[in-house]
């Protein structure tokens, strides 16, 4: 059985796109089957996948959800064998209005996945940095979410909103809604703050916080600008491992280690 994980937090700039990327390629090279679904109007992680020129998709995750285009026809094959792409662009925008018209409106991105989630290992669905429709259409369809976490204290202030909007979704909408965990990011451990900030987040959500701890490090920007996951650009760097080791924490997690390889 697939697992559909979403990637969410409002707050801007705390690595949740780099993540998307980078989980899903790390995923992909241990095997698994995975489809990333770029959920963001500003698409990001459609052009950190290597398609950098969005004017030349013809159709993408907008057209899945408003013309009811089957998903199979708008997926695109990425640089790793096993890592496939619903791409966005900026007309997804365009959806927040038009979806409020509808009456299961909450459900539109919920109805694209189960044509296709059979077919892959993981899905994972990067939200837009908002709790707007498109993002309660993600928490509706996720069987979990990660919520990477900057180790900044100002990252920590929207949390308590995030965290709001996902019980509401659980009593509303979807109650088999679970928090996957949070992600420590950007971690530099010569920083005093950035070491209290883990301390924080370890003592408040415990069990919730996932061991690996994603180290700030150059190849990860660098990375998303030649439109490749830090794999496939610097397989050696720190950040490259930190991902590889957070794919392999997941997969123990769910007891899908009998099928990956690399374990």
């Amino acid at each position: 059985m697939s697992k559909v994980i979403a990637l969410a937090n409002q707050k801007g700039g705390v690595g949740k796109t780099t993540t998307a990327i980078n989980l899903a390629a790390s995923l992909a090279v241990l095997e698994y089957k995975v489809l990333l679904i770029d959920a963001d109007p500003q698409a990001n992680a459609t052009s950190g996948l290597g398609y950098l020129d969005l004017q030349a998709l013809q159709n993408g995750i907008y057209e899945c959800l408003m013309d009811g285009l089957n998903p199979e026809e708008a997926i695109l094959q990425t640089s790793l064998p096993n890592l496939s792409l619903l791409p966005s662009r900026i007309d997804l925008v365009g959806a927040e209005l038009e979806l409020v018209n509808l009456s299961d409106r909450e459900f539109q991105l919920k109805k694209v996945i189960q044509v296709i989630r059979d077919q892959y290992d993981y899905v994972l669905i990067d939200c837009s940095p908002s709790l707007g429709l498109i993002t309660m259409n993600v928490l509706t369809a996720a069987d979990s979410v990660i919520i990477p976490v900057q180790c900044e204290f100002f990252s920590l202030e929207g949390l308590g909103k995030l965290l709001n909007t996902i019980k509401l979704t659980q009593n509303h909408l979807n109650p088999d809604l679970e928090i996957e965990g949070f992600l420590l990011n950007m971690f530099d451990g010569r920083l005093r703050l950035n070491n209290q900030v883990v301390e924080e987040v370890n003592k408040h959500f415990r069990e919730l916080v996932f061991k690996t701890i994603i180290q700030r490090n150059v190849r990860l920007s660098e990375a998303s600008g030649h439109g490749k996951p830090v794999i496939l650009f610097e397989a050696n760097s720190s950040g490259a491992m930190n991902y590889l080791n957070l794919a392999r924490e997941l997969v123990r997690k769910h007891n899908l280690s009998q099928n990956g390889q690399g374990l």
